[in-house]
């Protein structure tokens, strides 16, 4: 199992803070640094200092990091337009040595939309379907030949498809909870696909259709990589938990139920189950951006246990 740190900035972190996770998370050996794409928090928080850009943040973190993975879960397509953000991806990538993964998701906050004047179109998965076969299309396209695409939403006319990431394939991440539309796209474009904050038996039912849909179209199901995302509140004492879902505004017993929660033997016995209905990879929530110990007990007392 890969333990993957995940982290929602729009609840409120400067970039130093995000640089101190996640240099933390490499000096630990976390398989990968991850950030939400969103622009407004959520809840009742205030969201202060206020919202950094996922892909300025990956870009710097690229220079200033050495070997863990790079990534959102997910960059939201109504913010960038295909063909910019495939330049944007192939650059990081480049400026990390190889250390990008791309996840791609509809956009769904309208509230955040509103509050900074970027369109929310209504049509949303069609745009997602679009935007896939541009960012890929364009870094597939071999140096020297030229890419054109004639798309219900997007057209682009002989484009030099320019830059190319420095990975040969960036994996290419789709998540979602959609029992039909969602896995056939991953199916078509993922190498990884993601389950966000599902509960053991949705995971599984999820990961069945994703590997039916694959193999519909022709791939093995085990091409794709499976994975979850969950909150992650671990202590070694039942003090400790509750310290640390206090600071996070969340009862203890709602994350044993819906996240990772518990002792270091709780969250390996967890994780154990997921691991038992498919799932290869954990993108651990962490909503205390200041907690650094607990970053180190996960690392200490469950990796070793999980890996």
């Amino acid at each position: 199992m890969d333990l993957r740190v995940f982290t929602e900035p729009q609840q409120g972190a400067t970039y130093e803070t995000l640089l101190r996770v996640a240099k933390a998370a490499e000096d630990l050996h976390y398989g990968a640094f991850f950030r939400s794409d969103h622009y407004l928090h959520m809840g009742s928080g205030d969201g202060l200092p206020g919202p950094t850009d996922a892909w300025i943040t990956l870009a710097a973190l690229a220079r200033e990091t050495d070997r863990i993975r790079l990534g959102t879960l997910m960059t939201a397509g109504t913010f960038r337009l295909p063909g910019v953000l495939a330049i944007q991806v192939a650059q990081v990538d480049q400026m990390s040595g190889g250390r990008v993964e791309f996840g791609l998701g509809s956009g769904w906050y309208e509230a955040e939309h509103e509050a900074y004047g970027i369109p929310f179109p209504k049509e949303k998965f069609g745009r997602l379907e679009e935007q896939l076969a541009v960012v890929t299309g364009l870094w597939n396209t071999p140096v020297g030949e030229r890419f054109t695409y004639e798309g219900k939403f997007y057209q682009l006319k002989d484009s030099p498809a320019l830059p190319k990431p420095a990975q040969s394939k960036v994996p290419v991440l789709i998540g979602g909870h959609g029992a039909k539309r969602t896995p056939a796209l991953a199916a078509r474009y993922a190498d990884e696909f993601n389950m966000p904050f599902a509960s053991l038996a949705d995971t599984e039912r999820q990961f069945q259709r994703v590997r039916a849909a694959a193999e519909e179209a022709g791939r093995e199901g085990d091409d794709l990589v499976y994975s979850n995302a969950l909150v992650a509140c671990v202590g070694r004492t039942d003090l400790e938990v509750k310290r640390r879902a206090d600071a996070i505004g969340r009862d203890v017993e709602e994350l044993k139920a819906n996240g990772l929660a518990g002792s270091p033997a709780e969250v390996v016995e967890s994780i154990a189950r997921f691991q038992g209905v498919g799932a290869q990879r954990m993108y651990l929530q962490m909503l205390d951006l200041d907690d650094l110990d607990h970053l180190e007990l996960i690392a200490s007392e469950v990796m070793p246990q999980v890996g």
